[in-house]
């Protein structure tokens, strides 16, 4: 009986002490820009040893006022949490033993086999898809990736938007007034379409055989390699703050290259603006271009764009796809933290572009060198006037991002 008192004992002063651990997390900034919930990255390994958790132990994040801290473990085991930290200025967190809070979800999006494959995501500002095989096996053209405007909802809303588009029963009511009262037809098609505003958000932008939004593809001589829909796809993370996918395409021919496979990872984190993309070409044997491109819509001297190569961002303000419309504009950019060797708007011929870029005038592109088996990371996104944005706000959120990629902030745990 005394072995019996003697080892509850331990047990409950083993587990006292480990509930008193404390793991501590210094965020510094090293610029002189505010830093505010961006996403620090920790080994949850290192936290587990720390804090000594069993498997199926819990654990906190709290900020220096106390206040807890929402956070995810991703795919490649990291803890990630966002963080506020003042110019040239440091945070201090605290991870201790606990039941978290549940966290809404901010960050998701799944593939649509109902709509063609579209891999569609978003977080609480943003919204995009990437165009899969089913659409490339009915020859429409469209290669870049299409941008989504949303408010500030601070929840997903494509789901939404999509069961209410693809709704069998609204399809197939659309479909019997068809020939009986086109009009009427035309009236619900327009009530249940994403191209028109419910207050949530809609698709006005137009991408087609382009780059679109953002899209990066390899450079030979000059000419863009137009990558087109997407082959396979993996989700790593869906949510609640991290949504990352893994696409891989299909073999391109480069030079004397006649199997370049692409494969990107696309990671969208809640309160950015901007998806962060890492690219790999395997069977690539030698040194090429790689730009990071947007869509123009206008044409030479029109177009209202930013561009900093030594900087490494682009900027672009889209007029969207219909210009008379009250859509708004939407603010396309990218940044890439690596060498940019020229960052310009290059402009279709009349002939390119009414025979093969459906209509676009170009595209503003940032150049840099991709070696055989590295990675090119570079980031891209956008914004919506309707939510606030406008294009001074915008070219500064581009600047600052690119700025503050290249000068990440610094994490010690303790």
């Amino acid at each position: 009986m005394k072995k019996i008192l003697y080892l509850f004992a331990t047990a409950c002063i083993f587990a006292a002490c480990n509930e008193s651990k404390t793991v501590t997390v210094k965020v510094k900034n090293p610029i002189s820009l505010d830093r505010t919930s961006e996403m620090v990255e920790i080994s949850a390994q290192e936290v587990s040893v720390k804090l000594q958790l069993s498997p199926s132990a819990q654990f906190v994040i709290n900020d220096s006022k106390g206040d807890e801290i929402p956070y995810q473990i991703t795919s490649d085991d990291k803890i990630i949490f966002p963080a506020v930290v003042s110019a040239s200025g440091e945070a201090v967190y605290t991870i201790r033993t606990g039941i978290p809070t549940p966290v809404g979800v901010i960050a998701c999006g799944r593939r649509y086999p109902e709509r063609v494959d579209d891999m569609a995501w978003e977080n609480d500002l943003v919204a995009f898809r990437a165009y899969g095989p089913a659409l490339q096996k009915t020859g429409e053209k469209a290669f870049g990736y299409d941008v989504w405007t949303k408010y500030k909802t601070g929840e997903p809303v494509i789901e939404a938007r999509y069961a209410m588009e693809l709704n069998p029963q609204t399809l197939a009511k659309i479909d019997s007034l068809k020939a009986i009262d086109p009009k009427a037809a035309q009236e619900l098609r327009a009530a249940t379409s994403y191209h028109v505003d419910h207050g949530n958000g809609l698709d006005c932008y137009k991408v087609g055989p382009t780059l679109g939004g953002g899209t990066a593809a390899l450079m030979v001589d000059g000419n863009i390699i137009y990558p087109y829909a997407y082959k396979e796809e993996k989700i790593l993370d869906n949510g609640p703050l991290r949504f990352s996918v893994e696409l891989v395409y299909n073999p391109l021919t480069v030079k004397d290259n006649s199997n370049v496979v692409e494969t990107r990872v696309i990671t969208l984190d809640a309160g950015s603006h901007l998806n962060k993309t890492v690219i790999t070409y395997a069977g690539l044997k030698e040194a090429t271009d790689v730009a990071a491109g947007l869509v123009l819509h206008e044409p030479d001297g029109q177009a209202v764009i930013a561009t900093d190569a030594s900087a490494g961002y682009i900027t672009y303000v889209d007029p969207t796809d219909n210009p008379t419309a009250d859509n708004g504009k939407i603010y396309v950019g990218a940044v890439v933290p690596g060498t940019v060797k020229e960052a310009k708007a290059v402009y279709f011929s009349k002939d390119e572009k009414e025979k093969e870029r459906g209509g676009a005038d170009g595209h503003v592109l940032a150049i840099s060198d991709y070696q055989p088996n590295s990675q090119y990371i570079y980031y891209w996104g956008s914004a919506w006037s309707k939510a606030g944005m406008d294009t001074d706000k915008w070219n500064k959120y581009v600047a600052d991002y690119a700025q503050k990629i290249r000068n990440p902030l610094m994490v010690t745990v303790e």
